[in-house]
């Protein structure tokens, strides 16, 4: 029988990475490492989750999926995906600004890297004061005043910049031009792809004196040119009680705030459920087996648990299809 899987995350060096992840998430970093990302559960070729506790530790993710197929990510996920993982979870910590970029939709994804597309979502854990992102243009914009923008290094003067604070989120669709600022601690949650079409880095370089690869002929044709939408997804939490955030094709996330005990109800899913543990300590109890998750932890719900009881006191983000 299958029970709720940890996994290794896989660490990566950001070269506007902090050390957030390790101080305010209790990560086991080497200290003065710059890492901008630890990837929770991923099924990226390459990246694949490997289990951490039980008697599959060892296993990656893919290898679980083509033993036990629906029965742990859910029968019509399985017909749909086979053994693709369908979403990514990341922790992100960004000391300092990210490039201004974009992701391509699936059509474009599958057209030129025979992949899925990235639409994504923020939840913000932690910020300083006055921290900020770049979301959407702040007008209309064309497709010649972009490259016009692009060109003269003014990219930044034609993006809504939105100031955040933590338990703030958005919902970033796959065309959206964004940026996350210095000084954020982010939960990710995104579709499995790993393309990004990087547009302008703030003409930053590296110890040898290098700037990053920009992709400005590929986003051109990514790029949504209008204004934008609905991107803020901010929820209040509500205790023992599941509050969505964002509810899309590709993903639902939830808030949930346990305050002693919260029974959840999966039998008519059909999904493995992920949750990402944003703050507290909560013990996951199931089929009279238990198993704990703290600040800084995933962990993966099989879809064939169909009952479960969160007790402690604590916060997380919960996932599924």
């Amino acid at each position: 029988m299958l029970y709720p899987l940890k996994f290794k995350p896989r660490y990566k060096e950001r070269i506007w990475g902090g050390n957030k992840l390790k101080s305010s998430l209790g990560k086991d970093i080497p200290a003065d490492t710059a890492i901008g990302e630890s990837w929770e559960v991923s099924g990226v070729d390459g990246d694949l989750s490997v289990v951490a506790n039980g008697m599959l530790k060892g296993n990656n993710l893919q290898e679980l999926i083509e033993v036990y197929m629906g029965d742990l990510v859910g029968e019509k996920v399985y017909e749909k995906f086979g053994l693709y993982f369908p979403v990514l979870i990341k922790l992100i910590d960004a000391e300092d600004v990210l490039s201004i970029q974009v992701h391509p939709d699936d059509k474009l994804a599958a057209e030129r890297h025979n992949s899925y597309g990235k639409t994504e979502m923020w939840y913000i854990i932690d910020c300083e004061p006055g921290a900020e992102i770049y979301m959407g243009f702040n007008r209309d914009v064309t497709r010649e005043e972009y490259l016009a923008h692009v060109a003269a290094g003014t990219l930044p003067e034609i993006l809504d910049r939105v100031k955040v604070k933590p338990g703030d989120a958005f919902f970033i669709p796959a065309g959206a031009i964004h940026a996350i600022g210095r000084g954020i601690l982010i939960a990710e949650i995104q579709q499995t792809s790993d393309i990004t079409y990087r547009v302008f880095d703030w003409n930053r370089v590296d110890a040898n004196g290098k700037g990053r690869e920009l992709h400005t002929g590929l986003a051109v044709d990514a790029i949504d040119f209008g204004k934008g939408g609905r991107y803020d997804v901010t929820q209040k939490p509500d205790p023992n009680k599941a509050v969505t955030l964002e509810s899309c094709r590709y993903f639902t996330t939830n808030l949930v705030e346990v305050v002693g005990a919260f029974e959840r109800d999966y039998a008519t899913l059909d999904s493995f459920v992920t949750y990402t543990c944003l703050k507290g300590k909560l013990e996951v109890v199931w089929d009279g087996s238990s198993d704990t998750i703290a600040a800084g932890e995933s962990m993966l719900i099989p879809a064939e648990i169909e009952h479960l009881t969160l007790k402690g006191r604590g916060k997380l983000l919960e996932v599924h299809m």
